[in-house]
């Protein structure tokens, strides 16, 4: 009798064990998912910072590149017309 009641005691230990960590399985899920949530959050508004910052940062001007003109002369050489650009 008294193995029987040595094996029920461990039969109901062990169910006892079981749920307390099935819970901190449980409880340790959830902490991940909220710390998963956070980060994304933050994340976000880092971006939504920075996209800030870059509407404000005018763009720059296009530079101003001078445009060289080629120096071309025609000739006329009788009936040909001759072009001679330098």
């Amino acid at each position: 009798m008294t193995a029987a009641i040595s094996g029920v005691a461990s039969n109901a230990s062990a169910q006892v064990v079981i749920p307390t960590n099935r819970n901190a399985l449980i409880q340790q899920n959830e902490l991940q998912t909220l710390r998963n949530q956070l980060q994304r959050q933050q994340f976000q508004q880092q971006q939504q910072l920075y996209r800030e910052q870059d509407r404000q940062i005018a763009p720059k001007p296009r530079p101003e590149v001078p445009i060289v003109k080629q120096n071309c002369q025609s000739q006329v050489i009788g009936t040909t017309i001759s072009r001679v650009c330098r």
